[in-house]
């Protein structure tokens, strides 16, 4: 940054020096013309050279400059990136699930690539103008005060005007943040490998490309609108510009006329002038550049802003339960309700699951067992009521502290476009590169066999992004979600249909090994299978957010209720299991 400041500050002195230097050329050239002398003739020669020399240093001053300001890009790219990267992390779910921050996201992540760069480069730049024409200005006061004035009054009027363009121009962009992420939606549904197949089977190429042509003339027309003002105002503002460096230009020639300045004099004036123009307008372009970027930066700041549960922690120390063992859970009175949402998503729950306990969460789509996993990860908090973790509150906890406690298989786990050791490792961020420990995994989550039939075993790439990647089945990917799951040595685990994409003889295998494995951990199984419902100790049936049945499978069998005939209506379908849909929040 300070070679970038000197260096700018150096250049600014060329342009004054090269008009100068041409100004006594000129002169010299009319004396030794007019003298014949020699002596004036080789002096005039070696002020051509150094012009010369000038010009040279000065166009390989300005190279280097854009060489310093390519690596500045580099650098202020990356570091405001890492930013937003470490602002993610800090964001909760309920960020992630919330459109506004979404749009806040999409805006900072676009100011992140040149935005910064261009703030430093016009601060720069404004310096090196000012500089440059403060000399102009030093050189038009001996010619006439006026002069100087004109050349300021001429371009002022441009830069308030560019002002509040750029304004209007930040207005618009924030306006269609929204819209544009919808856009960016639409091509992302276009170009991914996992949304291929159903465009092209459905034939839904045509009906997302309308949408997105429709939503890029709105953007393109509201565009056209803006630019036309702007090349309005740029073009009587120009043509004022041009009235005062030719009224300018005349005052010089009839000074010359009438012998007051020689033709050297002129030629300097009338180059000061036009150069004083343009160093003056270059100047009020970086300001106004500088505060329509900065208008830009403020969505960069806004998401940097964004409130996060780690900023409004609790002043007191947080507790800990005692780690290694398996802790007893409570539900006490828990009543939860997303925001801006009317309906509760979990109401006055009741329930203790005692250190070991497997328990199993069943209900139709939308009963609430997504929420229910959310909050015991403290992923939300608890509208009403309170959950406990060893008896201590989560809200009394570090999140992370309570989430290295569990691990989880979700309904919609990650495929990493990473290795098989790397898929499987993460899952213990401790011991990522343990390879024993990630072979120990694998063995558990039944994907050893998957491992040993790979081109490279634990170093193969996996998916279609990168170059050699082996491209798994469903089903194997989650192989290798469980036995992420097992990777990492948790007091509790949290199965969102686990077995949802395995084959029968794989689906078997798991449960037949499950007890082994879950060996004295809690363990949350949450399904439409009743054949991964039956491995639990207890069973915990939602309806709309509300706790209708508790029991063993068989109790809940005898009891007739709603778990009951959701049995029924299973073994009425021959003993198939229900495709699994993605479970309501």
């Amino acid at each position: 940054m300070a070679w970038s400041a000197g260096l700018t500050l150096l250049a600014a002195l060329f342009p004054p020096a090269i008009v100068y230097v041409g100004k006594l050329v000129v002169d010299g050239v009319l004396a030794a013309a007019k003298t014949r002398s020699e002596a004036l003739s080789s002096h005039t020669l070696w002020l051509v050279a150094l012009e010369f020399a000038l010009v040279l240093a000065s166009a390989a001053l300005g190279r280097l400059i854009a060489l310093v300001h390519e690596v500045l890009q580099a650098r202020l790219t990356t570091a405001t990136n890492l930013k937003i990267l470490h602002k993610a992390l800090a964001l909760e779910l309920r960020h992630f699930e919330d459109p506004q921050v979404h749009d806040t996201m999409q805006k900072a992540r676009r100011v992140a690539d040149s935005r910064p760069l261009v703030i430093v480069v016009n601060l720069f730049s404004t310096v090196q103008h000012g500089v440059t024409l403060a000399s102009y200005a030093a050189l038009l006061l001996a010619l006439s005060p006026w002069s100087a004035l004109i050349l300021v009054a001429a371009s002022l009027p441009a830069f308030f005007v560019e002002a509040r363009l750029a304004r209007e121009s930040f207005e618009l962009h924030s306006e269609r943040a929204g819209a544009a992420r919808r856009l960016d939606y639409l091509e992302w549904l276009l170009t991914r490998d996992n949304h291929a197949k159903e465009v092209k089977l459905y034939g839904l190429g045509s009906i997302i490309l309308d949408r997105y042509q429709r939503l890029a003339r709105l953007f393109y027309e509201r565009d056209r609108k803006y630019e036309r003002r702007r090349l309005s105002f740029g073009l009587g503002f120009g043509a004022l510009s041009i009235l005062a460096f030719y009224g300018c230009y005349a005052f010089v020639v009839a000074r010359t006329v009438m012998g007051v300045l020689t033709l050297g004099e002129m030629i300097l004036y009338i180059a000061v002038f036009r150069q004083g123009q343009t160093a003056l307008q270059a100047t009020l372009l970086s300001i106004g550049s500088v505060y329509r970027e900065s208008l830009f930066m403020s969505d960069l700041f806004q998401y940097l802003a964004v409130p996060t549960d780690q900023e409004g922690a609790r002043v007191l120390p947080p507790r800990s339960p005692v780690r290694g063992r398996a802790q007893t859970i409570e539900f006490r009175d828990v009543s939860f309700r997303y925001a801006g949402q009317q309906g509760w998503a979990l109401r006055h729950v009741n329930l203790t699951l005692p250190a070991g306990e497997k328990l199993a969460v069943v209900g139709e789509n939308g009963a609430g067992k997504s929420t229910f996993v959310k909050l015991l990860l403290r992923f939300y908090e608890p509208t009403e009521g309170s959950i406990t973790y060893g008896g201590v509150d989560l809200r009394d906890m570090d999140p992370g502290d309570l989430r290295s406690r569990f691990s989880a298989v979700f309904q919609d786990f990650v495929r990493y476009q990473f290795s098989a050791a790397d898929n499987i490792g993460l899952g213990d961020t401790q011991h990522w590169q343990d390879a024993a420990r990630i072979q120990a995994a694998a063995e558990k989550g039944g994907a050893s066999t998957l491992i040993e039939s790979l081109p490279r075993k634990l170093d193969t790439l996996l998916g279609l992004w990168f170059e050699s990647g082996q491209d798994l089945s469903v089903g194997q990917w989650q192989k290798l979600a469980v036995s992420r799951a097992f990777m990492r040595d948790a007091e509790a685990l949290i199965l969102d249909e686990p077995t949802a994409s395995l084959d029968a003889r794989a689906e078997q295998r798991f449960f037949e090994s499950f007890r082994a494995l879950a060996e004295d951990r809690t363990a949350l199984i949450i399904s439409h299978r009743f054949s991964t419902v039956r491995i639990a100790d207890r069973v915990v049936v939602l309806h709309n957010g509300e706790i209708q049945e508790l029991g063993s499978h068989e109790e809940l069998l005898r009891r007739g209720g709603q778990y009951a005939h959701l049995f029924q209506l299973h073994a009425d379908g021959h003993g198939d299991e229900p495709a699994s849909g993605r479970a309501g929040r």
